[in-house]
């Protein structure tokens, strides 16, 4: 088995940030490329029909830079002294757009956090993007989950005082 590519998906939750260590534990020892990708969710589809005056443009624009800007802090703590890393901020549909990079860029394993594990029961513990991720991949999915209540906590997102959710 030869692994040179490896995709972090990450949302910035919680399961995220615990999954990062793994993802460059893996590239560490392959000796491969970690590419880290957030996908921004098209609002334009989603808000269309509640909130028809809102900027969009603006909107989208604020969504993207905010997203930058947490996607180089989301992991560079969990990443250690891991450097061959890319970061990648794509838009569209997340599962879509995580299994289309992974095609486009020949990655061996897709590596992501799931909602829940223990606490959720197994019926419920990949969201939605994970299940599809897992389902539809073309190479090996590694789903991470939170251990227990006790770290969950202490990886939960607090409320910044501007009102951005922060890890």
């Amino acid at each position: 088995m030869e692994i040179k590519k490896i995709v972090f998906a990450t949302d910035f939750s919680a399961g995220s940030k615990y999954t990062a260590p793994y993802a460059a534990d893996m590239a560490r020892k392959f000796g491969a490329k970690l590419y880290v990708i957030h996908v921004v969710q098209d609002m334009g589809k989603m808000t269309a029909w509640y909130a028809p005056k809102v900027n969009m443009k603006e909107l989208e624009k604020t969504m993207e830079e905010k997203s930058k800007q947490e996607l180089q802090l989301c992991c560079t703590e969990g990443f250690g002294d891991f450097k061959d890393v890319e970061y990648r901020l794509l838009k569209g549909t997340p599962f879509e757009q995580i299994l289309k990079f992974q095609q486009d860029n020949k990655a061996d394993l897709i590596v992501l956090g799931t909602i829940g594990g223990h606490n959720t029961g197994k019926e419920n513990a990949f969201g939605s993007t994970a299940d599809r991720v897992v389902k539809n991949a073309s190479c090996p999915v590694l789903t991470v989950s939170l251990p227990d209540r006790g770290t969950a906590e202490s990886y939960a997102p607090r409320l910044c005082s501007a009102g951005e959710i922060r890890l």
